[in-house]
């Protein structure tokens, strides 16, 4: 089945599920507890659908990754190519002594001092770091939303604290002055990294592909890793995230600790000022999607709605929602929705990842180590321009 035909699936698993609320629903609003247990089935085959789906659309990413066409075919007469003339990192020496450099083999150019590292590591060739950057795109929802820079040092973010403020002046009166005043938001590099293991025998198989192995596994790891991190992370030894005191401000305390309504949702979307709600951004755990996928606006239409097309996501009050697990699910005192400009939340990737050959350690397990290690940190930079809905202490 193709995705078209599970999103128009689930479209009308949805539109079944509606009908049977809207019948259903006791004189008090409610379903009785067999209903409740019909229209929880329903719901979740709607879920399964859209994991199929989100499954299909990474399983065309990547079939289209790797269909790639590997070199260019000659068309004329041998000549150098752009690729040739490349240096550093870039090149095609560098990229092939690299690959030798992780079977364990001499190298062929000895070109990899230009990108050493003071732990005895390599930095990765300019393609295998794209590589993996994209495998974080793909696995990592809030690096897909946010304002991604790259830093060489620890940076210093100036953020207007209070703006100046114009008067209405007499002819030949006095001007009143304006003191906008400024904060600093500091944005630095914690450490990341990640061993992997590879048995000597997969290393002598030339039909093995290594390079693509390693940067698919080490962007999973990074990919969860920094999820999680830029959604609760403390601050202290690794970013911080969103949905923490030090991330977004609160927009809505929700009236029960776990349980939000359809008013709240709206009043959330409003507590954030007009400009930012042009490029506003709904994000949450799927637990709390479907706990609101049966609430009504004012007008009698569900918030939530299901998205037809493929590549885009669903719907909540007419803004783009996605979903991460590292979002707190409803429980007393958490976070449970941002809604907001994610480019507000800044990624700061310091410049190159590396990887460090371990060739003794595994040694008696016929194994050898890989370690890749990545600088990066995360934090909201303008607090106004992501709003939080709170759940109600449960005390």
């Amino acid at each position: 089945m193709t995705i078209l035909e599970l999103r128009a699936k689930r479209a009308k698993a949805w539109e079944a599920a509606k009908a049977f609320l809207d019948t259903h629903r006791t004189d008090k609003g409610t379903l009785s507890a067999e209903d409740d247990a019909t229209y929880t089935r329903m719901e979740q085959d709607i879920t399964d659908l859209g994991k199929e789906i989100a499954r299909l659309e990474r399983q065309e990413a990547i079939d289209a990754e790797l269909n790639k066409p590997v070199g260019t075919p000659l068309t004329g007469k041998p000549m150098s190519s752009k690729d040739d003339q490349k240096t550093g990192r870039a090149s095609n020496a560098y990229k092939e002594d690299f690959g030798l450099h992780l079977r364990g083999r001499a190298l062929v150019h000895n070109v990899l001092s230009e990108g050493d590292d003071a732990n005895g590591g390599y930095l990765v060739p300019e393609e295998f770091e794209r590589r993996i950057v994209t495998g974080l795109d793909e696995a990592n929802v809030v690096r897909s939303l946010a304002k991604v820079i790259t830093t060489g040092a620890e940076r210093k973010i100036p953020v207007a604290a209070t703006h100046s403020k114009a008067e209405w002046t007499a002819e030949n009166g006095a001007y009143t002055e304006s003191a906008p005043t400024f904060n600093q938001k500091t944005i630095d590099a914690f450490k990341l990294t990640d061993l992997v293991k590879v048995s000597i025998e997969l290393l002598q198989d030339s039909m093995f592909d290594l390079e693509s192995y390693i940067a698919a596994e080490f962007a999973r790891a990074f990919g969860i890793a920094e999820e999680e991190a830029f959604c609760v992370g403390k601050g202290t030894t690794q970013p911080t995230g969103i949905f923490t005191e030090s991330g977004g401000e609160v927009g809505v305390t929700a009236a029960g600790a776990t349980a939000i309504t359809a008013d709240e949702l709206i009043s959330l979307v409003y507590s954030l000022k007009s400009p930012y709600r042009r490029n506003a951004k709904f994000l949450m755990n799927d637990a709390t999607v479907a706990a609101i996928r049966k609430l009504k606006d004012g007008n009698g239409v569900y918030l939530w709605q299901p998205s037809l097309q493929a590549g885009e996501p669903d719907k909540l009050l007419g803004y783009d929602l996605y979903t991460s697990p590292y979002v707190p699910t409803m429980k007393g005192d958490a976070f449970t929705v941002a809604f907001g400009d994610f480019k507000n939340y800044w990624i700061a990737d310091r410049s190159g990842r590396t990887v460090q050959r371990l060739n003794e350690l595994y040694s008696t397990n016929g194994q050898v180590g890989f370690v890749a290690t990545e600088r990066v940190d995360g934090k909201v930079i303008l607090a106004e321009g992501i709003k939080l809905l709170k759940m109600k202490n449960a005390g």
